[in-house]
């Protein structure tokens, strides 16, 4: 698939961009914005539906390359760089959105395999895949990164504490890269959604909580808004409705333990023998 790439005239060359965790959710309508807007694309999940989803990329006009892979694993990021290359194309554009979610009890009674699963996807690969694609962008001389953070990530979160811990991690991560490499032609973008509808919830064991069972953003418009963030360069992008935008804007000037408390409201379940 490089060559066709390699015996294109350079003016006619789409941009091209990777989006990892494509195959549902906010990742699947990251790679709907980049496909509509002339971007070819490479797009990753776990599971078998990510052949599905590149279907409905392909309806825009754009090439499409898919790989299923679980990106937990050192070998599936080392294993999708090799991919990265063989299409012989830089990469204008990396939407590092692949993640999970683990909550709806207190630390001592979630699954402690499921969280360093949790770690290895949302930290360890997020780490690993850009320290690959970083370098190519800065010997390029230019590149765009967008990490998925949340608004989790602004402070600690009771009943889910290590998923709120990786959003931190992320936020503080995309935040320092984008500090490093402002005159390298680099620009680093977090972007941080609110409660979207999406699987997040039912997968991370939320559903019997104030969280999952509230009203929840238009996971299209969390992307569009990630997207646009991205092309103007900005270093982060609260998305979602403007509730977002207020609590976490609030949640920065209160003293971390008033923050804390009203984060554990939202995501402490129900069920008394989950607290």
């Amino acid at each position: 698939m490089g060559e066709l790439y390699k015996n294109q005239d350079a003016k006619f060359q789409k941009k091209f961009a990777v989006i990892t965790g494509a195959s549902s959710g906010i990742g699947y309508e990251l790679a709907m914005q980049f496909a509509q807007n002339g971007y070819d694309i490479l797009v990753t999940g776990e599971a078998a539906r990510i052949h599905e989803a590149a279907v409905a990329f392909r309806e825009h006009g754009c090439l499409v390359h898919v790989m299923q892979a679980d990106l937990k694993d050192f070998d599936g990021v080392e294993n999708l760089y090799a991919r990265i290359k063989s299409i012989n194309c830089p990469v204008d554009a990396i939407a590092i959105n692949a993640g999970v979610g683990v909550g709806g009890a207190s630390f001592d009674k979630t699954d402690l395999q499921a969280e360093i699963d949790m770690i290895q996807l949302n930290v360890v690969s997020t780490v690993h895949l850009a320290k690959l694609v970083l370098k190519d962008m800065i010997a390029r001389g230019e590149g765009k990164i967008l990490f998925t953070s949340s608004v989790a990530a602004i402070m600690p979160g009771p009943y889910e504490a290590v998923y709120a811990g990786t959003k931190a991690f992320i936020q503080h991560f995309s935040e320092a890269l984008r500090a490093e490499n402002a005159d390298k032609g680099i620009t680093v973008t977090a972007l941080l959604p609110g409660p979207t509808e999406t699987e997040f919830f039912e997968r991370a064991g939320m559903q019997d909580t104030k969280v999952g069972g509230s009203k929840k953003d238009d996971p299209a418009e969390v992307a569009k808004q990630g997207y646009e963030a991205l092309m103007r360069g900005d270093d982060m992008v609260v998305a979602g409705s403007m509730m977002n935008k207020i609590q976490t804007a609030a949640a920065k000037m209160m003293p971390q333990s008033v923050a804390t408390k009203m984060h554990g409201q939202m995501s402490k379940p129900n069920s008394p023998e989950k607290r």
